[in-house]
């Protein structure tokens, strides 16, 4: 019953599928893998050894497993783990970051016989899905194979909790085959267990993004890329990241606004997603100045250059060291109805931060950041205008918020390891 509401599902989805691949370029690619479960074959787990399956949906949940792999790495030597995503931007950076590790493929959309085959193909000891990927057959196929389920980083918002509430019988033969919901907060943990018919296997033990925010500015890749694009000590640049429509415009008019008044300001933009690259890149050009993309930078910008002083970054898997670059910060995903980006990654390079009101998605990060006068909120362009501009007359306050949300990155550390402990023992049962 299952497959067919996701065969007709899908034969629903087929012209829009179909439109946007021609239009993007998306949904193209790892169809063998997708429909068929046709992943690579692996030999089967050595004695002594156990194999994780690490399920991140896209961009941010690849991001998440950095900290969890460098750890496993360090501490787990009897571990082995592959990687699967969902979107090709996903796959693409899973690739980049772990292919020279691992094995990278797309995840079988959730068809029974994809997912058994996948499952068989793979022999995992454990399939680890981060933040929340509720796949019923691929669940299943896992734990037939006898391999337990857990979920890393657990998160459930209001928006997610509703729905799944009023459909939480038929969730609940899936629900009862996860082994453990290692969640990122307390507000989600309850969440989980209010859906659960198992809520003792419910912990909540922060947000591994803390772990993965890094703090260095004068690491050699902050100053190399830095030095690309001419950004020096006394400018100021002011990065819009993860951003979708309408806060590109938005950044460009609050540049705008301000450029004459503070010739020390510099804007880049990086979009969250690839597709929209030449989007913004039309803004740009209707725009009065001159830009630059980041994928012609391949000698160092002159920094004087009025071509500097507007950098798009049309790259990916780049945003998580340009804010080490960056003295303010916009972080997007906060003015539409997406639910906001990680606002962490600044936040731990000591950047003034700001997003939009639309952070559903890191509430309590939000308001652990909020709590501690280390982000500003700003709902539209004469907000984010005037937060941009107090923070070039005032670098004193840009400072000061920027230290306090170092200081509050390096007290949320410690989930990965608390998280890797919780799948340890899953593991033993």
């Amino acid at each position: 019953m299952l497959d067919l509401v996701y065969l007709l599902t899908l034969l629903v989805a087929l012209p829009f599928l179909l439109w946007r691949s021609i239009r993007t370029g998306k949904y193209r690619d790892g169809w063998g893998q997708k429909l068929f479960g046709a992943v690579p074959k692996l030999p089967p787990v050595s004695a002594g050894k156990k194999r994780l399956w690490f399920h991140a949906v896209s961009v941010g949940e690849v991001n998440l497993l950095n900290p969890i792999v460098s750890k496993i790495e360090r501490d787990y030597p009897d571990w082995e783990f592959v990687v699967s995503s969902t979107s090709k931007t996903g796959l693409e950076l899973a690739r980049k970051l772990f292919s020279e590790k691992t094995l990278v493929f797309y995840c079988p959309l959730d068809f029974s016989w994809a997912t058994r085959r996948a499952i068989r193909r793979i022999g995992p000891s454990a399939l680890v899905l981060v933040e929340l990927e509720l796949w019923p057959n691929l669940i299943r196929a896992a734990k037939k194979s006898g391999a337990k389920v857990v979920i890393i980083n657990g998160r459930i918002g209001d928006g997610s909790f509703r729905p799944y509430r009023r459909i939480r019988k038929a969730l609940a033969p899936t629900f009862r085959r996860i082994d453990r919901i290692v969640a990122q907060d307390e507000v989600a943990a309850n969440y989980f267990r209010e859906l659960t018919p198992n809520p003792e296997r419910v912990v909540a033990t922060g947000s591994i993004k803390f772990d993965g925010a890094k703090t260095d500015r004068d690491a050699p890749e902050i100053r190399a890329l830095a030095e690309l694009a001419g950004i020096r000590a006394t400018d100021a640049l002011y990065l819009c990241g993860s951003t979708q429509s309408p806060e590109e415009s938005g950044a460009i008019e609050t540049y705008r606004r301000l450029y004459r008044e503070f010739p020390e300001l510099k804007l880049m933009i990086v979009p969250r997603h690839k597709e929209r690259f030449e989007e913004v890149a039309a803004l740009l050009d209707a725009s009065e100045f001159q830009w630059t993309r980041r994928s012609t930078l391949v000698e160092p910008v002159d920094p004087s250059a009025e071509a500097s002083r507007i950098i798009l970054v049309d790259a990916l898997g780049e945003l998580g060291r340009w804010w080490g670059t960056a003295k303010i910060a916009f972080v997007g995903g906060s003015w539409g109805n997406r639910g906001g980006q990680n606002m962490l990654e600044p936040a731990g390079y000591g950047v003034a931060v700001s997003f939009g009101p639309n952070t559903r998605n890191f509430r309590t990060i939000v308001e652990t950041l909020l709590r501690a006068d280390a982000a500003k909120v700003v709902a539209n362009v004469d907000e984010a205008t005037e937060f941009v501009r107090t923070c070039l007359l005032d670098p004193e306050y840009r400072r000061r918020l920027g230290d306090s949300a170092r200081v509050v990155v390096s007290q949320g550390a410690g989930a990965t390891d608390r998280a890797l402990t919780e799948l340890a023992r899953a593991l033993e049962n």
